[in-house]
Order: C-alpha cells, then structure tokens, then sequence
C-alpha cells in the first residue's frame, strides 16, 4: 500500500509538472508572432528530450529573428563622455557641429605662397594652432602640417620642393608644376579646403552605429565632448546545478566550470554589461527566486535547458510566469537552448532569459544563435551580427542530416578549414579557431560560399 501512495504520488506529480509545461509554452492564440512565424522550407522538428514531453525545435535562422522580435524596443538613452561611450551604439544621429576643417589648413609642412614664385620669405614659421597674419602678394612664410592657411595665400609648397636662397631671402619653387600660389585661399595644391569632410549641421553617422574608437576621433574632430547612447544591456549570469568547482584540476567525477570564465568577457565584448554570476542549486524555489530578484534586462543560465526528470529551469519558469519564446533549435551543437519572455519588473521593464546548455562548445553555439542577436537589438545597434561574413571553403564541411551545424572553422591559404575537437563539450578547437562556419543540413563542399561567424578573440 505504501508502495502504491508513492506511486500514485510520483504520477500526479509528474502531471502537475506537465501542466505547468503547457502554461509554460501557451496556446497558438496566446503566443506573440515572433513565437509562431516560421521560416519558409525550415519547419519546427518535434524532439523528445530525456523522457520528456516533445519540443519543437526551430530553424537556426527563426530561432535568431525570435531573438531579435522578442528583445522588443532597446534599453533607455544616456549621456556619455566620449571614452566611455565605445562600444555603446548610437542613440540619434552624429551630427557636425562644426566646418571640417574648420578652416583652410596645410596639408604638409611647407610654406604658404600668395601669388606665383619665386616669393619673398617673411620671418618665422606658422605652427598648428597658430594664428597667422594676412600674406601680400608675392610673399610666403613657413608652416607646418595641419597649421591655419593665412588670408592671401593661394597654396602651400612642400618642404621638399621649395628653396630658400641663403642671402637674399627668396623662395623658389623647384617641383616644375606651375600655379603653386594661384588666386584665392584654398585653391593651390597641398591645402585642405575648409568644410571639405563636412560641414557643420551635417549628419555623420546615423543611429544605431557602434562606438568605436575611429567614432569617438570623429565626434571629438567634429566638436562633440559627449555621445547619447544607449547604456549597455544589463546581464547575470546564472550557473545552474552548483556543482561546478571554480579552481584547481578536476576531481571526485567533477569537472571545471569553463563557461563562468569565458561568458563573462563575451558578452561584454557584444555590448552587455554583466552585472553578476551566480551559482545555483538544483532547486527549484531558489532558481525561482533568483528570476525573480535579478535587476538584470538579460539573464543567461547555463546547464540544465535538456527536459528530463530533474528540469528545475523549465518548471521555475513554469512557476514564474514565463512565456518561451523558444525551446530547442535545429542546430548542432546547442540544440536545447531556450529563450524566454520574463514577467516585467516592478517598474515595468521587460525581461528576458537566454538558457544555454552546460556543454561549452554547445554554450558558444547558443550565446552565438540567441544572445548576440538579442544584445544588439537591445543595446540599440542597427547590425544584430556584424562579425559575419561569406567565405570560400577549402575544403568539404560536414554538416548534419537535418539541422544547421556550428563548426570550428580557421583561414587557410584557398579558403577556411574544418578543426578537429568539435564536439558539444570541447574548448580545444574553438581555441584556435578564426570563427564558426555555419553549415547548412548535409553539408556544403569544397569551393562552395559559407557564412562565418567571427567569435570575439579569436
């Protein structure tokens, strides 16, 4: 009889789990159209996980046009000094603020001449920054790159062209190329012509460009101390299962936790602002609470996204609400990540959670298919995978019979190659790898065209 409670108990257990599953995914009718748009000739594949109930597992491309729907408007616009805006995008356009240049300057060390040569040199020599006199007729004076081109002049002589005349106090022209001093500032050789780049009110960049250093040297030359951006998305990382040791070699059937060290600098590196790790326990209240309490706009599990007997993941979010946007792709490896639509936070704010597998190549391969995509939209960037590119195979890449597959790739001299080490649960390919070449099902042969994924330091 104490058998048969036990039994009887474990049944109605496991059919309370299965309802909270069907709260979990929704109805047809409930569903956003990001959740129910599929991609034309890549239909959802039903997969059964570990004796659980089937998932539908999405194409590789709808899986990533979920991620950028489900991300929704990007996060709110800040103020920035301009060092510390890189790698923020763009909230508005970047817009001159001044002529640039914001004056006629000399584009190589030399003199200023007004009129044509030979000229009559006057003292001193004009530096970046100076403030020259006016030049009459028939005189030059010496100026260095980037200096101010006085009132009069009509062009600039190079250094290595010129030749002063010791004595009398005379330049001569010897390029052999007449009109150096022509009529009217700006029109001679080796001069940058005010408002040649821009001028001023003139849009630079549009919204949604990425900061980066080359960014910040234009607003900076086009007047600008600060950049409105939007702030980076906020992310925690959440390692689930707690049984992961963080330091020395291996041991009692444990292995190292890889993905707390290398998820954290990759993410930062696609725009988030990784605001924490934890670890947590196999239990579902504390996973629960630990949704619940994050401040973060994104939160990234790793481990326990497979449905199973012990799925402590499925049935928090189950338990708190959640929407799944996603819930297995048609990818390998990676094919159990998740992605999933939180309840708002007290103050409204849409949140979002990303579960990728515990497997560290499989972990990559979700981060590249869900996160990044999300990342970029949320943090306002117009490009939601700007390290990806078309290149030529070498050789043949193998790929799966029915899902897109993730391969190791690196640059060889006629194409890029297949890495050894390719398997969910290995690191040592992608460690010498240039990028994840996205294979479609069956394969694509040698000389064919391949979309790579650029995987940040590598």
């Amino acid at each position: 009889m104490y058998r048969m409670r036990q039994w009887i108990a474990a049944v109605e257990a496991e059919l309370d789990r299965e309802l909270a599953l069907e709260r979990l995914l929704g109805s047809d009718a409930g569903r956003s159209p990001a959740s129910k748009r599929i991609t034309h000739g890549a239909p959802a594949r039903e997969r059964t996980t570990r004796g659980g109930p089937a998932r539908h597992a999405v194409a590789w491309e709808e899986a990533r046009a979920r991620a950028l729907d489900g991300a929704g408007r990007p996060v709110p616009v800040v103020t920035r000094e301009l060092d510390a805006a890189l790698g923020h995008a763009l909230a508005g356009p970047l817009t001159a603020l001044t002529d640039l240049p914001p004056f006629d300057t000399s584009a190589r060390d030399g003199w200023a001449v007004a009129g044509p040569g030979p000229w009559r040199l006057r003292d001193g020599r004009v530096p970046a920054g100076g403030q020259p006199e006016p030049l009459d007729h028939g005189t030059a004076v010496a100026l260095a790159a980037g200096a101010r081109l006085p009132v009069g002049a009509g062009g600039v002589l190079r250094r290595e062209y010129g030749e002063a005349v010791a004595g009398d106090g005379m330049l001569l022209d010897r390029s052999g190329s007449p009109g150096v001093g022509g009529p009217g500032p700006g029109r001679g050789r080796d001069v940058r012509a005010r408002g040649q780049e821009c001028r001023a009110g003139e849009m630079l960049l549009p919204a949604g460009t990425a900061v980066t250093p080359a960014v910040v040297g234009l607003a900076a030359a086009a007047g600008h101390d600060r950049l409105v951006v939007h702030r980076r998305p906020r992310v925690e990382l959440l390692s689930l299962g707690g049984e992961l040791p963080e330091s020395d070699p291996p041991r009692d059937g444990r292995v190292r936790d890889a993905l707390g060290t290398l998820l954290p600098p990759w993410l930062a590196r696609h725009g988030a602002e990784v605001i924490g790790r934890r670890l947590v326990a196999d239990d579902v209240g504390r996973l629960r609470d630990a949704l619940h309490g994050s401040t973060a706009d994104v939160l990234v599990t790793t481990g326990r996204t497979d449905v199973g007997p012990v799925d402590p993941l499925h049935t928090a979010l189950a338990e708190s609400g959640a929407r799944l946007l996603v819930d297995s792709v048609a990818v390998r490896p990676g094919h159990p990540m998740l992605l999933a639509e939180l309840p708002p936070s007290p103050d409204g704010r849409p949140r979002l959670l990303v579960g990728l597998p515990g497997d560290p190549l499989a972990a990559v391969a979700g981060a590249v298919t869900l996160v990044v995509p999300l990342l970029r939209r949320l943090g306002g960037h117009v490009d939601p995978d700007p390290e990806s590119h078309r290149t030529t195979t070498a050789s043949a890449l193998p790929g799966h019979p029915h899902d897109t597959r993730l391969l190791p790739v690196r640059r060889g001299a006629h194409g890029i190659v297949p890495l050894p080490s390719d398997g969910p649960a290995t690191l040592r390919g992608l460690a010498v790898a240039d990028g994840l070449a996205v294979v479609p099902p069956g394969g694509v042969p040698a000389g064919a065209h391949v979309e790579v994924l650029d995987v940040p330091g590598l």
